[in-house]
């Protein structure tokens, strides 16, 4: 059974930094590209930072480029969102997700593409 239990989110003020972490199991995590989405109150889920199952790719959301960055271990089966100089507009639940191994970024781009999930954790940036 595949699960993925994301970790770290929490209430931060506006310019501070999280980090969140994605912990799988059940599958051969080293097969798999991973993607971190987000899902903000009243919005529809949105796409934030994918990785690529060797790390050699990763792909961001135009408005978190430079202030997110996605890594992973795959020694660990984890994969990790680092995010800094955080926005009250980053307020969501994030969610991470695997798929099977792509570099392409019209794929790891679309939720759609991702078959398994996890439960997400909250992030709440105050102003």
């Amino acid at each position: 059974q595949v699960q993925l239990v994301e970790s770290g989110g929490g209430l931060v003020q506006a310019g501070g930094s999280l980090r969140l972490s994605c912990a799988s199991s059940g599958l051969t995590f080293s097969s798999y590209s991973m993607g971190w989405f987000r899902q903000a109150p009243g919005k529809d889920r949105e796409f934030v930072a994918a990785i690529s199952w060797s790390a050699g790719s990763t792909y961001y959301a135009d408005s978190m480029k430079g202030r997110f960055t996605i890594s992973r271990d795959n020694a660990k089966n984890t994969v990790y969102l680092q995010m800094n100089s955080l926005k009250p507009e980053d307020t969501a639940v994030y969610y991470c997700a695997a798929r099977t191994a792509t570099i392409f970024r019209t794929l790891l781009t679309d939720q759609k593409q991702y078959r398994y999930w996890g439960q997400g954790t909250q992030v709440t940036v105050s102003s």
